[in-house]
């Protein structure tokens, strides 16, 4: 295989693994939102209510202590941009 099809295949494959990525992550959004992100409990909803954009600066926000936040702030902090990215694309209505 020629390295011009291995780049495809590897640019074919970088979204699928992201979306891998965000699903695995938000696994630990479920306790708090709702399996599926709808919010519970006076718990605000997340999927669909924010473009990516706007879901991840208010996650960065939260991890650099800008958001008020009572647990997000901590759970944030774990967040690395990557982790962000593929939240956001995970949980934002489609831009």
């Amino acid at each position: 295989m020629g390295r011009a099809a291995i780049l495809a295949l590897a640019m074919l494959a970088a979204p699928a693994a992201a979306q891998e990525h965000g699903a695995l992550l938000a696994g630990a959004c479920q306790g708090c939102h709702g399996a599926a992100g709808g919010g519970s409990q006076g718990i605000p909803a997340i999927a669909g209510t924010r473009r990516r954009a706007e879901f991840a600066a208010i996650l960065r926000d939260f991890r650099e202590n800008k958001r008020e936040a009572t647990v997000m702030g901590r759970i944030a902090r774990g967040f690395s941009e990557k982790d962000i990215a593929a939240l956001a694309a995970h949980y934002a209505a489609r831009d």
